[in-house]
């Protein structure tokens, strides 16, 4: 039955007429920031439309409009556990937001609203209904005589529900939206209102009115300039628009949900357990695909943890619904078809996310088969020592090590009759959490900080000339020594700051200018410049000679020499962006600098180590545009204009409208405040020192150019002419040389070997007659052999488990300054209670070690040599007392 009469909108649709109708309020059209925050160590993910924008709300910030409006892409890992049971749980969801930094407040805010609920989307005026804050006189006020909505459908509610706070700082009250979906939904109520219980009124549309802020004596302050924050779920109206119970059964979610029942060959909505792998690869694939297009990386701490999670669980219930083999990166497509147009870094990246998609699943593959075979493992175990619960440690394990979720494991249980230790799991979790969020070194809630008092309240921002001049005039007009002060002695260290200066503050991966500021009075040695949120230059260093005096008329000089090779190698780096794009592909993105005079730093996404090969293909594209000597030219524009010139700006990056293009003819143009060269050229050489990996995706490369590259071939020559004085042979002959020589090491090892073997196995009956011992009525040997390695002592130990059936065998050895341990045993013993991996694991702790393995057989190493006889003692203690 149709409950409403409405236009059955598109989410797509939804929010294009959205951005478009507050674009028409005068607001800045932003796009959806990066789900990995940025300069916010608070959250993990980015978790609402206002988290990217806190910075502007506190002032730390400048926005780039006082009005702005967003479709922000959000995760939520609170939930995961609940997506595919319920119909509106997701990880993955769009959040619709205008905001108001200090501009308009609750009139237009509460209008606009109302406006574009019932003529833009044209939903029944009898359909909605109000909620505010129980004091909030002025809010009620608006929606009774501006709007015009019946009282009996305005209700006051409490902090809980409608007041906004997190500790102290900004807040306010709220006012919601609610949607009546109509008298079929159940109420525990005859006259259903928000706030009660049950699904037929929904709250589709919360405004914030950020008005006071919190002391820590709980007194609210009125702010001087209040704002709006407004957040409206996109998928939750987009239901309400296409009249379905379900996120699952709006038209974007169709389009996936639809895909994986074809290739499954299993129909939605025949059978609830199918409908639950179904909604959960859905959801999770949509996430997964755009948290990969944002640069996170599988991985096992922090979000690259969640994303693991969420692409193993994926793929899991990909096997659960009978799929074969990988599936998950061809769903990217179903993805991309619904999202792509509004999100265009999906279209752009989509061969970097069907890479990363398609390793992870086939690790997972891997790993899978794994952790059955160590569960059998432990199964059969439990099934002769007659245990009937898996130990929570093991159940981690196979969650931590082999992507096993909980419900995995339990369900693999049960259908042994068994069952596993929660208790134990769930506090092994939370040790992790705990891991995680030390780790993070914060805490996981949006926070707002108070501010503070500015002690440089009125000093304007410091006028940068530099871009052109070494060296300038200018006048002192903040002198700082722990607090401000009116002068500066001789020997005190300091921060100064000027009118204008020719020392570029460290910023963008860049470092600062060095040099001295100085008069005929003083001279002050810059050590560093770093400048603030509000633009002005911090001259930090210290006074060598007289002292400096508040508006004194000064000169500031910069280390020409050393500006002039940290320009370098920040031309180098944006020359190495570009080849490596071309490279690699386009997925390559900055994601960290560091520019110095002695080298370049650059981090960037990528998905396994770069071959040599490529890097002497990178190597030269840079070489060679330095030898063609392009013309460096740098534009000043909006940031409009050089998106349409097609300049590239870093991932993540907020830019103010002004912005600073560097482009190097039709090679490489970018955003950036960095100082340059005005010519490829002056780079002189550029040469690639090292390649690693500095996190899961993250690959770094370190470089060096002009002089730097001349004295590293000449510390390669010195090298060169060492090795062949030493080789007694020439250059040309090196490599032969080494061959040779290696290959007569591995005939002198193979021999060492060899005879090692030999000596162990004469002493071999001596070991047996030496250390055989009867415990607790068990056969044993035990004991301790110098000087062998883990080879020949695993050798020894098959020789003898081999000659002495029915027989516990424990051999240690002191080796290269380590201890090394091996136990076996004949499984004829496993039913009296040996257990090769827990005893070792025992043992082994005597010498600072550890280790574990099977029931039959296992291995351990320790740190402390002299504690050998102790481990001993205490393996014959483990058998007399089982």
């Amino acid at each position: 039955m149709r409950r409403i009469n409405l236009e059955k909108l598109g989410l797509n649709e939804i929010r294009k007429r959205f951005l478009d109708f507050f674009e028409s309020k005068e607001h800045y059209v932003g796009n959806s920031f990066p789900l990995v925050p940025q300069n916010d160590n608070s959250l993990l993910l980015i978790n609402a439309g206002m988290a990217p924008m806190k910075n502007y709300f506190t002032g730390v910030e400048t926005p780039p409009s006082l009005r702005m409006v967003t479709c922000q892409k959000c995760i939520r890992t609170g939930d995961i556990d609940n997506v595919g049971k319920t119909s509106r749980h997701a990880t993955f969801f769009e959040m619709l937001g205008n905001f108001s930094f200090g501009d308009y407040f609750k009139n237009e805010s509460l209008q606009w609203g109302w406006e574009f609920l019932t003529e833009v989307l044209e939903i029944p005026e009898d359909k909605l209904w109000a909620s505010v804050f129980l004091d909030d006189d002025e809010a009620y006020d608006i929606w009774v005589n501006t709007i015009g909505i019946p009282e009996d459908r305005i209700i006051r509610l409490g902090k809980d529900e409608n007041f906004w706070e997190i500790g102290t700082g900004p807040c306010g009250p709220c006012s919601e939206i609610h949607f009546d979906r109509g008298p079929e939904y159940s109420c525990e109520k005859e006259d259903c209102k928000p706030g009660d219980e049950g699904d037929r009124i929904i709250e589709i549309w919360n405004h914030v009115f950020t008005q006071f802020n919190k002391t820590e004596e709980g007194e609210y302050i009125p702010l001087d300039h209040p704002n709006i924050d407004t957040g409206m779920g996109l998928e939750r109206v987009a239901c309400v628009m296409q009249d379905v119970d379900s996120i699952f059964d709006i038209d974007t979610f169709r389009v996936i949900r639809d895909e994986v029942s074809r290739i499954s060959n299993k129909k939605y909505g025949a059978v609830e357990k199918d409908d639950i792998s179904i909604r959960i690869i859905t959801d999770h694939i949509r996430a997964v695909s755009f948290m990969v297009g944002d640069g996170i990386m599988p991985g096992n701490s922090g979000r690259d943890y969640v994303l693991r999670r969420l692409l193993r669980r994926a793929a899991r219930h990909g096997k659960l619904l009978g799929i074969k083999g990988a599936f998950l990166s061809n769903l990217v497509d179903q993805v991309i078809e619904i999202s792509g147009e509004a999100y265009p870094e999906l279209i752009k990246k989509e061969d970097f996310i069907k890479k990363i998609i398609s390793i992870e699943e086939a690790r997972f593959q891997e790993t899978i088969d794994q952790g059955m075979d160590l569960l059998n493992e432990y199964l059969e175990d439990m099934k002769k020592s007659g245990l009937n619960e898996l130990d929570g440690k093991v159940a981690f394990k196979l969650h931590d090590t082999f992507g096993f979720p909980l419900d995995l494991t339990k369900e693999i249980l049960e259908e042994n009759n068994f069952t596993v230790d929660e208790l134990t799991f769930k506090d092994e979790m939370e040790k992790q959490k705990i891991r995680a969020r030390e780790a993070r070194n914060s805490n996981e809630t949006v926070s707002w900080d108070e501010s503070s008092d500015d002690i440089l309240a009125g000093i304007e921002k410091t006028e940068f000339v530099g871009y052109d001049l070494y060296l300038s005039n200018a006048t002192v007009v903040t002198l700082i020594n722990d607090k401000k002060v009116d002068k500066l002695l001789s020997g005190e260290t300091g921060a100064i700051i000027l009118d204008k200066t020719p020392f570029y503050a460290e910023s963008g991966g860049q470092v600062a200018d060095l040099g001295v500021i100085e008069n005929d009075d003083f001279k002050f040695e810059v050590t560093n410049v770093t400048k603030d949120g509000e633009g002005r230059f911090y001259h930090i260093g210290k006074v060598v000679s007289g002292n400096v005096t508040l508006l004194s008329k000064v000169t500031g000089t910069v280390n020409i020499k050393r500006r002039i090779a940290v320009s370098q190698n920040h031309t180098a780096t944006h020359m190495l962006h570009k080849a490596l794009k071309m490279v690699l592909g386009e997925h390559v993105n900055q994601a960290g600098s560091l520019v110095t005079p002695e080298a370049l730093r650059f981090d960037f996404s990528h998905y396994e180590k770069v071959s040599n090969d490529d890097l002497k293909k990178i190597e030269k594209i840079v070489n060679d545009k330095i030898v063609e000597a392009l013309e460096i030219e740098v534009i000043n524009t909006d940031i409009k204009s050089a998106k349409e010139f097609g300049a590239t700006a870093l991932f993540g990056e907020k830019y103010g409208n002004e912005v600073r293009v560097v482009k190097m003819e039709d090679y490489s143009m970018e955003l950036c405040g960095g100082t340059h060269l005005e010519n490829t050229s002056e780079v002189g050489m550029f040469k690639i020192t090292t390649e690693t990996a500095v996190a899961s995706g993250v690959r770094r490369i370190i470089a060096i150019t002009s002089l730097r590259v001349l004295e590293l071939l000449n510390s390669y020559v010195n090298k060169m002419n060492i090795i062949t004085n030493e080789l007694k042979t020439n250059e040309n002959d090196v490599i032969n040389r080494i061959k040779s020589m290696k290959s007569e090491m591995k005939v002198l090892e193979s021999e060492n070997e060899s005879l090692k073997s030999k000596l162990a196995k004469s002493s071999l009956e001596e070991v047996v007659s030496s250390s055989r011992f009867v415990i607790n009525g068990i056969n044993t040997i035990i004991a301790n052999l110098d000087g062998i390695d883990g080879n020949t002592l695993r050798e020894l130990g098959d020789n003898l488990i081999n000659e002495n059936k029915n027989t516990f065998i424990l051999l240690a050895s002191a080796y290269d300054g380590k201890v090394m341990l091996l136990t076996k045993t004949d499984k004829s013993l496993l039913s009296k209670g040996i257990h090769c991996g827990n005893i070792i694991r025992e043992v082994a702790k005597i010498t600072g070690g550890g280790g574990g393995g099977r029931p039959d057989m296992a291995q351990a190493g320790g740190k402390d040599i002299s504690k050998i006889p102790d481990a001993i003692k205490k393996a014959k203690e483990i058998i007399s007392n089982l």
